[in-house]
């Protein structure tokens, strides 16, 4: 008698080639590969490279550009200011001013027991403008004598306009009235005879052509080898070498310099 088989009993499985088992009536199932296994931290996941970051300008490069515009810009204005300057020496022939001591007469110059001085001096300053197209439009003019280094006197000649090739004649009173010296000074002054004179001419001028004017710049004339001696009436005491000529510099002021 053969013994009856459990209801729920397992029917068995075929096992096809590759060991892998098949149910009753199923399709066989794939195997897997099998994994090989290794020591610990010998797997590594493949490398994946992260995108780059978004470009961004950086103030440094930004900076770079604007500062290599700016210099192109100032060279360019600098190139152009040459060129016009070129244009208008070549048109123009600008010339600067002469002037010169034509005549003088030091009338008074006393120093008091209490080193207070008291002087006068008459000149005639010869302003000439040798350009044919430029006028001159001078600013007040200040005046000033000194003889050994000590100012003896101060005046001031009213702003004019100096037509082209014009020669002008300037007359000016340089004095001084109760001027404290220092003691040295003034017993120099006091045991002197004849005075070795040095004029100095200060002014501002402007460049007039035709309806344009310019702004004015500073000018200074430095006039020496002057000799006087005081004299009385209207004797006039000129300049040993006659008339006596002035070197004229230009004095550009920059902020706080001026050259």
């Amino acid at each position: 008698m053969e013994a009856s088989r459990p209801p729920n009993a397992t029917a068995p499985r075929a096992v096809n080639g590759n060991g892998s088992a098949v149910a009753n009536g199923g399709a066989p199932r794939t195997a897997l590969p099998p994994t090989k296994a290794g020591p610990p931290g010998q797997y590594r996941p493949p490398y994946r490279p992260l995108p780059p970051p978004p470009r961004r300008r950086s103030r440094r490069g930004c900076c770079c550009v604007c500062c290599l515009w700016l210099t192109l810009f100032i060279i360019a204005l600098v190139f152009l200011a040459a060129i016009a300057a070129g244009v208008f020496y070549v048109i123009y022939r600008p010339q600067r001013p002469s002037f010169a001591v034509s005549s003088l007469h030091l009338s008074a110059l006393n120093v008091s027991s209490s080193d207070l001085l008291t002087s006068r001096l008459d000149l005639s300053v010869t302003a000439r403008n040798p350009n044919r197209k430029l006028s001159f439009d001078y600013g007040d003019i200040a005046v000033s004598a000194a003889s050994g280094g000590v100012t003896i006197g101060e005046g001031t000649i009213r702003g004019f306009v100096q037509g082209t090739e014009n020669t002008t004649v300037l007359k000016v009173t340089v004095s001084s009235s109760g001027r404290s010296l220092d003691p040295t000074e003034a017993a120099d002054l006091g045991n002197r005879k004849r005075y070795q004179l040095e004029i100095e001419i200060d002014t501002k001028a402007g460049v007039k052509i035709g309806g344009f004017k310019s702004s004015r710049i500073g000018i200074r004339a430095s006039c020496s080898g002057i000799e006087a001696v005081v004299t009385r009436g209207n004797t006039t005491a000129a300049s040993s070498t006659g008339t006596a000529r002035c070197k004229v510099k230009l004095r550009i002021k920059i902020w706080n310099w001026t050259i």
